[in-house]
């Protein structure tokens, strides 16, 4: 049976991804096989999760997500020693209306899988005030099961005193205290940290979090308080279809938000993943059936893209016979044209007229449910399509044909319909589970 722990805060910014890798990398450094998940749609940290531990991590999503799908997806765990679930945003923050198993908040994930929680707390600015919140965190849901904290960015001795005598008096186990410590903050830009395979010196950084976390936290003591979990039989698997049989993949620094468990489950369907680079001027292999741009930054490498005939000439004849499909930064490169942060336009594919800005910037986030109008690679009209949507892109012209109706977590309509023209088609949300 694997330790099983889940590390979340009451909000976000507070630390959860660094004490997560940190942990992950201190235990493995023990000679412990270490297995993470991501609670909610975020395409970034299961990469850094990865990087931490020597395996791949997935994200679980209750909003999006059945019992079954989450159940078989942990089921990696079943060789691990130690589970964490890193969760998002803080610990019961999710949407208002309820999805397929649940709102969408890592208590969600908590709770279904009986995983003990790890409070991060950051008591900057505050003493007695952190027991205050942690003991509201550990009684506002009944099997929601505190199992202790960690307190970050403590101001000296006295502080940190101060603030566990407040813990240990509301019976609240405290872990550690990490003293602030800039070195191992992680990059960050506009969509979240800066991705993983873009930080040489990744390796590095979480040693020396892993190192600096082992000197204040106590990890047999947060071992000790962790839950009993083996994986239990699942009657359902993935509810994900390929989008064909030989897929030619976008991936590189501009194309990179793909959720890992929709590139396992494609090959799991006996489907085949040829990536491409359009950054290094490549085009989707002549042999594919499909062609998939997903999300990312093209809006960091828009010059580069608009300057790469190679790609933008071989996409073009790709879509003449075959399905080509983006999504978020892939929907904007499949369109006319996109706006850079400066004001500068570039001509893209223009395989849809789609005109986007990142100059006009506003953000477009949250949970997203479609119903297709029309047929997307693997999927037929009709099909109710659950995802995520986040970028700072403004539509400027969204000129074609609607893809979807596409409804937020609270069921009101929005603009963001997506697009199709010919054998091209685009969404701004990313894919995460078809409804069964």
């Amino acid at each position: 049976m694997a330790a099983s722990l889940v590390i979340s805060a009451p909000a976000s910014g507070v630390g959860k991804t660094t004490l997560t890798l940190a942990l992950a990398r201190a235990w493995r450094n023990r000679g412990l096989n270490v297995q993470c998940f991501k609670s909610g749609p975020d395409y970034i940290d299961p990469a850094f999760h990865a990087a931490a531990t020597g395996r791949a991590s997935v994200n679980v999503d209750s909003w999006a997500m059945d019992r079954g799908t989450i159940a078989h997806l942990v089921s990696r765990a079943a060789d691990a020693d130690v589970v964490l679930a890193e969760g998002s945003m803080g610990l019961f923050d999710g949407v208002a209306a309820r999805g397929v198993s649940g709102t969408g908040a890592t208590a969600d994930i908590a709770e279904m899988l009986g995983w003990p929680v790890v409070l991060v707390i950051d008591p900057s600015g505050q003493a007695q005030t952190a027991a205050a919140i942690a003991a509201g965190l550990r009684d506002y849901r009944a099997g929601v099961r505190l199992g202790g904290v960690v307190l970050n960015r403590v101001a000296s001795p006295r502080h940190e005193d101060l603030v566990r005598r407040a813990l240990n008096e509301a019976g609240i186990k405290v872990f550690g205290a990490l003293p602030r410590h800039a070195e191992i903050s992680l990059p960050k830009r506009h969509l979240g940290l800066v991705q993983a395979e873009e930080q040489t010196e990744i390796g590095k950084l979480i040693d020396e979090a892993a190192r600096f976390v082992a000197e204040h936290v106590d990890l047999d003591a947060v071992l000790h308080a962790a839950g009993k979990w083996s994986p239990q039989a699942v009657a359902n698997g993935l509810n994900v279809r390929p989008p064909g049989q030989r897929i030619a993949l976008a991936r590189d620094a501009a194309f990179s938000f793909v959720y890992p468990h929709m590139l396992e489950a494609w090959r799991a369907a006996g489907a085949e993943i040829v990536p491409f680079s359009p950054l290094v001027d490549e085009a989707p292999d002549a042999s594919a059936d499909v062609c998939w741009l997903p999300g990312g930054y093209p809006e960091l490498h828009a010059g580069k893209i608009a300057g790469n005939p190679r790609f933008r000439s071989g996409l073009r004849a790709f879509a003449e016979t075959r399905p080509v499909h983006g999504e978020c930064g892939g929907y904007m490169v499949l369109g006319a044209g996109l706006t850079d942060a400066d004001g500068i336009r570039h001509e893209m594919t223009g395989l849809l007229g789609l005109e986007t800005s990142f100059a006009k910037r506003r953000m477009h986030l949250g949970y997203r449910l479609a119903e297709l109008a029309a047929p997307m690679p693997g999927h037929k009209p009709g099909a109710r399509l659950r995802g995520h949507e986040f970028h700072y892109s403004t539509i400027l012209a969204q000129p074609d044909t609607p893809l979807a109706v596409v409804h937020d977590a609270t069921g009101a309509v929005i603009a963001e319909t997506g697009s199709r023209r010919g054998h091209a088609t685009g969404t701004f949300f990313h894919l995460i589970a078809e409804d069964r």
